[in-house]
């Protein structure tokens, strides 16, 4: 990069960024223009698929910024659609539930298995979401019907093939084992490893926000409590008073000025 920013953003989308039922931003907007502002680099951090995400990161104006897509399997590059993104995991997955013993696989029915209507029932989307959903190019969500001693013995075979999988709410999700923690080095290098302001409201994002300088949990009445925190870990997690975009603009506008000010007194 051609400049060093005070900070950099990494952001969880719904109940963080975005409001946990409308989906709306705009609460934020007053820290969004803030960093845009100071030059800060805003980093969206999802579940969702890069064609899903590539829409709201432009809508956002941070198509200058990577984006971690696929709850970290990969990244959107600065300036790329969806449609441009060149990665062989997905295909290898696929390829590799394919090959798998039929007496296993037939328990794992992954979105490349289903169309984009059944996507769209299981999940509550509308339609055109669902077929963005199923664009995929990192990882693999599915669900699984068979009993949990097929289910370890079918992760152990896909283990032998550098595949992992995390279960979530619904879904399993086979990847090649990437997180959002994994990225955050690696694209804080690109701006020259400037203090890091993670943002998220779940477990799930537990692991970007203890890998942050500055971790921050949005509050979310809707969420799991977070569990197997130490307590310097406990202590170091900021805590918004606001829910959603409100508690994230609540965070930025609190912690920005801290690190601007102290980068002027240097």
């Amino acid at each position: 990069m051609t400049y060093a920013p005070a900070a950099i953003v990494f952001t969880d989308l719904d109940g963080t960024l975005l409001d946990h039922h409308s989906y709306d931003y705009s609460a934020a907007i007053p820290a969004l223009n803030l960093l845009k502002s100071l030059d800060i680099p805003v980093v969206l951090a999802s579940s969702k698929t890069a064609a899903e995400l590539a829409p709201l990161r432009a809508e956002l104006g941070l198509v200058a910024c990577p984006a971690i897509v696929e709850n970290g399997a990969g990244v959107l590059q600065p300036h790329e659609s969806a449609d441009t993104i060149q990665s062989e995991d997905y295909a290898y997955i696929r390829a590799t539930l394919d090959q798998s013993p039929v007496e296993l696989r037939q328990y794992f029915n992954g979105f490349g298995d289903i169309s984009d209507v059944e996507v769209a029932q299981i999940t509550g989307l509308p339609l055109a979401n669902a077929r963005l959903a199923r664009q995929r190019c990192f990882s693999e969500p599915g669900l699984w019907t068979g009993t949990n001693q097929q289910r370890e013995t079918f992760l152990a075979h896909l283990a032998d093939h550098d595949i992992s999988a995390r279960q979530g709410g619904r879904f399993l999700t086979l990847s090649r084992g990437k997180t959002k923690a994994d990225h955050l080095a690696s694209i804080c290098n690109r701006y020259g490893n400037p203090k890091v302001i993670a943002l998220g409201d779940a477990p799930n994002d537990l692991e970007m926000l203890l890998a942050a300088d500055i971790p921050v949990l949005i509050r979310n009445p809707d969420a799991a409590p977070l569990s197997g925190l130490t307590a310097p870990q406990n202590a170091r997690l900021m805590r918004s008073t606001l829910t959603g975009p409100a508690g994230w603009n609540e965070m930025i506008q609190k912690i920005v000025p801290t690190l601007t000010h102290s980068q002027e007194g240097d």
